[in-house]
């Protein structure tokens, strides 16, 4: 297999200047960045366990709410795109406060939104402002040793996923008691207190990329350019992310139709998946000792077995159950490999590799969600199940077949 260079990057590195060396990344700081991931990236999913809620306060179909849930992760992709990069130019602590500070605007924005067109605003610059997650995960990849890194990065990612799953947990939970505007005022003083935690606690960090924002963002493009395993990542991660939020977006419709649950319930699934979080951190490990592409693939295999247990098992409650447990596990298994072999690549570039792959997996997740609101409204459950087996079997395929022969 032929290693990439730093050399072989010219035109991505020329702009680098030295930097002193990076403190060591303390487990203390590793569990403030896992719990600031978790709090911060929960932004993006309070929305979906509501959307029922939501649509009957807007007279709104099904297919037309659930857009709430794309227009929040094309948001998030945007900030991915535009936003995460600067992390390899500009000093991370002080763009990751104001990005909070603005995130807790626009969640009292969504809270006091009286139309569904400035709620929908008010979710796209939510999505923007929450990819703090992205900055602090090659943050600490960047703190973290060579031995360690795929560890480091695992617990920052478990906390994460706890973070995505619990918010549905937690936004169920409240819109049902209290309605769906209330967490959105919750989320938003959370974002002013962890604000205040991090400029005590976060340590300053340097990049190294002295160019303008311009070459910057071209950069990107070298990126994908020159690293054929950055690019097959980066699809792999697009496909298992829709699969991903296929279900994850439809599941509120099928649990209020099939087994009339509503908010409530649909949150506490989110709770049962939060066991993926373990998968994070064993396929960190798995990473370090193995190589990412075992437990990538062992990821992608649960997923896919996952969705065919929805298809048939989905209309049993302790079939749903099961299913939701390896569905999770099998994605985040594949995501942290996908994340721990790019952060090889160029140390210097953690940032901008990371903008790629999260670009593409956000890009996945939103097509995953416009998808998967239109299969469940003209195939219901086994429409969606039937596109997420597609997205999964895109994955496997993905990986298994494309850009091999550059890499040999």
């Amino acid at each position: 297999m032929k290693e990439v260079t730093t050399a072989e990057l010219q035109p991505v590195t020329e702009n680098v200047r030295s930097t002193p060396s990076t403190p060591h990344l303390a487990p203390a700081l590793v569990w403030l960045m896992a719990i600031t991931c978790g709090l911060v990236v929960a932004n993006i999913y309070y929305n979906q366990p509501l959307l029922a809620e939501i649509g009957r306060t807007f007279g709104l179909t099904e297919s037309r709410v659930s857009l709430v849930a794309t227009i929040t992760q094309v948001g998030y992709t945007l900030g991915l795109l535009f936003v995460v990069p600067l992390g390899d130019k500009r000093e991370r602590k002080g763009l990751i406060l104001m990005l909070l500070l603005c995130a807790a605007v626009c969640m009292a924005g969504a809270a006091f939104a009286p139309s569904f067109a400035l709620l929908a605003a008010a979710s796209l610059l939510i999505g923007i402002f929450s990819s703090v997650p992205q900055l602090l995960i090659p943050m600490a990849a960047s703190l973290a040793s060579d031995e360690d890194r795929g560890r480091v990065v695992g617990k920052v990612m478990s906390g994460l996923l706890i973070g995505i799953l619990l918010s549905r947990t937690i936004s169920g939970y409240v819109g049902a008691h209290f309605g769906w505007r209330t967490i959105f005022w919750a989320g938003a003083a959370l974002m002013v207190i962890l604000t205040g935690i991090l400029a005590r606690m976060l340590p300053r960090n340097q990049p190294s990329f002295a160019g303008s924002y311009g070459s910057l963002l071209g950069s990107l493009g070298t990126l994908v350019r020159d690293l054929p395993i950055l690019r097959r990542s980066a699809l792999v991660g697009a496909c298992m992310f829709a699969g991903f939020s296929a279900f994850w977006t439809t599941l509120v419709f099928f649990l209020e139709k099939e087994y009339h649950y509503g908010s409530e319930v649909a949150g506490l699934f989110g709770l049962i998946g939060a066991s993926g979080a373990f998968a994070a951190s064993f396929a960190g490990k798995s990473a370090d000792k193995k190589g990412a592409d075992y437990a990538l693939n062992l990821g992608i295999l649960l997923f896919l077995g996952a969705y065919v247990l929805l298809a048939f098992g989905g209309y049993y409650l302790l079939g749903l159950i099961v299913s939701v447990v390896i569905l999770d596990v099998g994605q985040q298994m594949a995501h942290i490999s996908n994340q721990a072999r790019i952060f090889t690549l160029l140390p210097e570039a953690r940032s901008r590799l990371n903008t790629v792959y999260m670009t593409a997996c956000f890009i996945g997740a939103s097509a995953g969600s416009f998808v998967g609101g239109l299969a469940w409204s003209h195939f219901q459950w086994l429409g969606v199940c039937g596109v997420g087996l597609a997205f999964v079997s895109a994955a496997y395929l993905l990986n298994r077949f494309y850009g091999r022969r550059a890499l040999a």
